[in-house]
């Protein structure tokens, strides 16, 4: 799983510097500033969350896979598709019954961490 989560966050890290460039580069002149501030919202946190699933990949490198880490990366991942990925069609298309969708991804990224932190917590001194 380790390979498999350095994989998931490296592709969303990359995904995120190129979505990022394409709305500054081809974006910002089309739709408005405040569309543009929910987009770079959903790139800041599409990168952040894409770096937390690299941090659990280095993890499993230390403690293994455990359920708790795995149940992280892909909360983290859900996350990232549910929360970010609303943000961007959002601002991309102005139809606003989808910002309904971006607090499940909100719920995601919050459940992600606190697996993280339920494992570490939990962490018995090798």
């Amino acid at each position: 799983m380790q390979r498999k989560f350095m994989v998931i966050g490296a592709v969303m890290a990359m995904l995120s510097v190129v979505i990022g460039a394409f709305g500054a580069h081809m974006l910002k002149p089309i739709v408005g500033d405040d569309a543009m501030k929910v987009y770079e919202t959903g790139v800041q946190y599409h990168m952040a969350h894409a770096l937390g699933i690299l941090l659990i990949a280095v993890v499993t490198g230390f403690w293994g896979c455990t359920r708790k880490l795995a149940w992280a990366a892909w909360l983290l991942f859900a996350g990232i598709i549910l929360f970010s990925g609303s943000l961007y069609v959002l601002a991309i298309t102005g139809i606003k019954p989808l910002g309904a969708i971006t607090p499940i991804g909100g719920v995601a990224f919050i459940a992600g961490w606190v697996c993280l932190i339920a494992e570490a917590a939990t962490r018995r001194k090798d």
